[in-house]
């Protein structure tokens, strides 16, 4: 946990006065949640019969033979109920708003996977939701903000800034401002002022301590998770933070290489260190502190900061960090889709990528475990324009003809 909201010198609740009281309270509720036994039982069933845990641990026997280095487990997050790891958050935050008595839930997403496990919860635990999403990621994402309508959700589209997840965060900051006394913000990562990222961390820890528990008397050698704000990695890594081993690896987005603009890698790359949306951490900003434009093929990694806790662990030496390219990403969801008939998310393909060079570097006798945070079928515009694009654009102008002569 947080010691007074830092993480070190990162975290803290750098907010208007308006959001103080919210928060403070927020963090009560949660502290007492944590302990009450009716809300850990309520938790622990809607994990097994509403998300599906445990998630599979896959020996990844075919990548790793045709890699020849470490073998090589993939925790399969992506068989989550709504196809990703957010729904561990989502499902723990909305429970905890209905134990406040909180009659609304907004929330923030850039990828949509957030957003539709946010939808999903909401569903379940009937509680009005509305999600914010950049205009840019509702363009690139269109299957998941369908999803989202679909589970009954609000999408309401942010057109401001840089039309993606940074400013979707300002404009769910705004509306709790306003409405905080009827409404729970649902942050999706582990980010933003304090309790938000250590609210995450617990509610993904479920990911790491299920993997420890699969992999029975086998000590892993290295973990790798990709890191966008950054839960699944913070959750995946939890019950081995202590010590200094095992290896534990973050891909960043590398995007299409060095210069503004071009990536979202924050440790890896040109990140500073800045207090943006809440909290005190790295992250890309010119020497006046504006945050610059990013870029990433995955829409979930393309967020200008990371959570505190990870800066803190970079700073320490215990998390390292390496900037996995577009090209290198869309190598990765070839490669385990050809190998073990998985579709990884873009998101976690970043993570594929890093597993499959830190494993040719380990060799053969070791383990390496890489967190799939979810499934690619969200990414269908994105993958298939990367990798069939002739093809896919004919589908689409063939579609399209149809409907008009339809």
């Amino acid at each position: 946990m947080s010691e007074n909201g830092f993480f070190g010198e990162y975290g803290g609740r750098y907010v208007a006065e308006v959001l103080r009281g919210p928060l403070e309270s927020l963090e009560r509720e949660f502290k007492a949640a944590q302990e009450d036994k009716i809300f850990l039982l309520e938790l622990d069933e809607l994990r097994k019969n509403f998300i599906g845990r445990p998630t599979p641990l896959l020996p990844a026997r075919n990548a790793s033979a045709s890699i020849g280095g470490a073998d090589i487990y993939i925790k399969l997050e992506g068989l989550a109920n709504t196809g990703a790891h957010k729904i561990n958050n989502a499902i723990g935050q909305a429970l905890l708003a209905k134990r406040m008595g909180k009659t609304r839930i907004i929330a923030e997403t850039g990828a949509g996977q957030h957003g539709v496990a946010c939808a999903a919860a909401c569903a379940r635990l009937k509680i009005d939701c509305v999600v914010y999403m950049g205009e840019k990621d509702i363009r690139r994402q269109r299957p998941n903000v369908y999803w989202m309508n679909l589970y009954g959700a609000e999408v309401k589209p942010v057109h401001s800034g840089t039309r993606t997840l940074k400013d979707a965060v300002n404009a769910a900051l705004r509306d709790w401002a306003s409405s905080w006394e009827s409404t729970h913000y649902l942050l999706g990562s582990a980010l933003g002022p304090s309790p938000f990222p250590d609210m995450a961390r617990e509610f993904q820890s479920v990911i790491g301590r299920e993997t420890k528990v699969q992999l029975k008397d086998l000590t892993p050698d290295a973990l790798v998770a990709c890191a966008g704000g950054g839960s699944n990695a913070i959750g995946f890594f939890e019950p081995y933070l202590k010590g200094v081993h095992p290896i534990l690896l973050c891909a960043e987005a590398g995007g299409r290489g060095a210069g503004v603009g071009n990536n979202a890698s924050r440790i890896s790359g040109d990140g500073r260190i800045s207090i943006v949306h809440g909290y005190k951490s790295f992250f890309l900003v010119d020497l006046d502190g504006q945050v610059l434009p990013t870029h990433s093929i995955s829409a979930g990694l393309d967020y200008p900061g990371i959570g505190p806790q990870l800066a803190y662990l970079a700073e320490t030496g215990r998390i390292r960090f390496v900037s996995i390219s577009d090209e290198a990403a869309l190598e990765a969801l070839k490669f385990f889709a050809i190998e073990e008939g998985l579709i990884f998310a873009m998101e976690s393909a970043h993570a594929g990528a890093a597993a499959i060079v830190l494993a040719r570097s380990l060799g053969t006798g070791k383990t390496l475990v890489v967190n799939m945070s979810g499934r690619g079928d969200k990414d269908i515009f994105i993958s298939a324009a990367a990798l069939d694009g002739r093809a896919w654009k004919a589908f689409l102008q063939e579609q399209s003809m149809s409907e008009e002569s339809a």
